[in-house]
C-alpha cells in the first residue's frame, strides 16, 4: 500500500495541477493510483472542470473524487484566505475494490428519494468497507435520508467525509467525479476489501457537571433531567464553576447526547454534540438541536480552543496507543476551525503530524463534517473528522 500527497498555493490551476501531480507521483513512484481525492479553494471553483480532466488525464486513477472548501489542508499546512489545490493519492496493491457514486434527489411516488447508490452497498461487509462521501450542503439531504438510510440498512458501515464550504453561496462548481463537474447532490466512493483504516472523530468539548436522564421529554424538547427541570439544574451548575468556565458557559452551552446509555461512566467518544437552542423560563424545559427519548442520558459540555486542542490530541494519542500506525490521511475539519477557533494556523493538520507522523495528508474546511460515533454515522459541526488509512 503506498499514499501520497501534494499541496499548491498557486493561483493559476493549470500550473497548481502540474505541480501536485509532480510532487505526488514522485512519492508514489511507477503505482497508479487506485483512487485520487483534490481538494480545490474557492480560488480554482470556476476551473474545477480543467481540473478534474487535466488530473483524471494525467494520473489515470481507478476514482478520481474531489471537493471545494473554502480553507485546503495539504499535509502540514491549513490555507485559510489564500489559493490552495491538495492532491491525495491511495494505491491498495489490489487489497480494495473501489465503486465511484453520485447520488442525487428524486421525486418518486413515494416521496424524495436517493438515486444513485453504488451496487456493491447490496453485499458489501460493513466491518470492510467505507463510504468517502463528499455532499454539496444545498442540494444533498445530508441528515435527512442519506445517514438515516446507510445507519438503517447498512448498520455497521462507516462514512467519513464532509460537505462543500463556499463563502460566496450555492451553485458553485463544488464537486468532481472523475474527469466532470458535479452541479449538485454527493459524490463518492464505496471502498472495500482487505486494507485497514480508522476514523477518529474529535468534537472539542469538555463536559461540565454529571451525566443526567431524560425522564420527560418530547421530540427537541426536554422537561426533566432526572427528575428536575433544566433550567433549575443549569442554575445550580452555574454557580458551581470556576470563572473561566462561567464564561464559556454563556457564549455557548453544548449538549451531549450518550450513544448508549448502557454505562456506568461516560467518556470521550461516547457522548454526541448538540447545541442547546434555548430554554423556557415559565417551564423550566430546554429545547435542543436533535430528537431526544426518554431514558437518554446526557451531560452538559463546553468548547473553546484549549478543550478543543486536548480533545483532538487524546483522541489520537488513544489510537496511537491501540495500535495505530497511520500511512496515510483525510482530514475533514471545520470551517469554524482553524484561525477562527485557535491562536495558531495549522492546528489540526499539524496536531495529527505531531501525533501521527510524518504521514500524507490532504483534507478541507468542511460545512459540516462526516463521521461515526458509536458506530452511527452523523453529521457533525466544528470537528476534526479523520480518516486513517494502515
Amino acid at each position: 500500500m503506498s499514499f501520497a500527497a501534494a499541496l499548491s498555493t498557486a493561483l493559476d490551476s493549470r500550473q497548481a495541477v502540474d505541480e501536485v501531480c509532480r510532487e505526488a507521483g514522485r512519492q508514489l513512484g511507477e503505482a497508479r493510483p487506485d483512487l485520487a481525492v483534490v481538494f480545490y479553494s474557492p480560488h480554482h471553483a470556476d476551473s474545477a472542470g480543467p481540473i478534474a480532466r487535466l488530473l483524471h488525464g494525467r494520473l489515470q486513477p481507478r476514482c478520481l473524487i474531489g471537493c471545494l472548501g473554502e480553507s485546503i489542508v495539504g499535509n502540514r499546512r491549513e490555507i485559510e484566505a489564500d489559493p490552495g489545490l491538495s492532491l491525495w493519492l491511495g494505491e491498495w496493491n489490489g487489497k480494495a475494490s473501489l465503486e465511484p457514486f453520485h447520488l442525487v434527489m428524486s421525486e418518486t411516488s413515494e416521496g424524495i428519494s436517493l438515486l444513485g447508490w453504488p451496487d456493491g452497498l447490496l453485499d458489501a461487509d460493513p466491518k470492510r468497507s467505507l463510504l468517502l462521501t463528499f455532499g454539496d450542503p444545498y442540494t444533498f439531504p445530508t441528515a435527512e435520508i442519506f445517514l438515516p438510510r446507510v445507519n438503517d440498512d447498512h448498520p455497521g458501515l462507516a462514512i467519513a467525509g464532509g460537505m462543500a464550504s463556499n463563502p460566496t453561496g450555492p451553485n458553485t462548481n463544488s464537486l468532481i467525479l472523475n474527469d466532470e463537474v458535479v452541479a449538485e447532490g454527493a459524490v463518492g466512493v464505496l471502498l472495500a476489501g482487505e486494507f485497514s483504516w480508522r476514523s477518529v472523530v474529535s468534537q472539542g468539548c469538555r463536559p461540565i457537571g454529571r451525566p443526567l436522564v431524560v425522564t420527560k421529554g418530547h421530540e427537541n424538547i426536554v422537561m426533566e433531567l432526572s427528575g428536575q427541570q433544566p433550567l433549575t439544574y443549569l442554575q445550580s451548575l452555574y454557580n458551581q464553576l470556576s470563572s473561566p468556565d462561567r464564561a464559556l458557559f454563556e457564549r455557548g452551552l453544548l449538549i451531549g447526547v450518550a450513544i448508549t446509555e448502557y454505562r456506568d461512566t461516560f467518556q470521550r467518544g461516547d457522548f454526541l454534540i448538540r447545541n442547546l437552542l434555548g430554554i423556557d423560563r415559565g417551564s423550566g424545559a430546554m429545547a435542543m438541536s436533535d430528537r431526544v427519548r426518554v431514558g437518554q442520558t446526557l451531560q452538559f459540555q463546553i468548547r473553546d480552543s484549549a478543550s478543543a486542542d486536548e480533545d483532538l490530541k487524546v483522541m489520537l494519542q488513544t489510537q496511537r496507543g491501540a495500535g495505530l500506525r497511520a500511512q496515510g490521511g483525510l482530514l475533514f475539519t471545520c470551517n469554524g476551525r482553524g484561525t477562527k477557533m485557535f491562536s495558531e494556523p495549522n492546528h489540526d493538520a499539524g496536531t495529527i503530524q505531531n501525533e501521527l507522523g510524518p504521514l500524507p495528508l490532504a483534507g478541507f474546511f468542511a460545512a459540516g463534517e462526516l463521521g461515526p460515533v458509536g458506530g452511527r454515522n452523523f453529521i457533525h459541526g466544528f470537528t476534526a473528522s479523520a480518516l486513517f488509512f494502515e
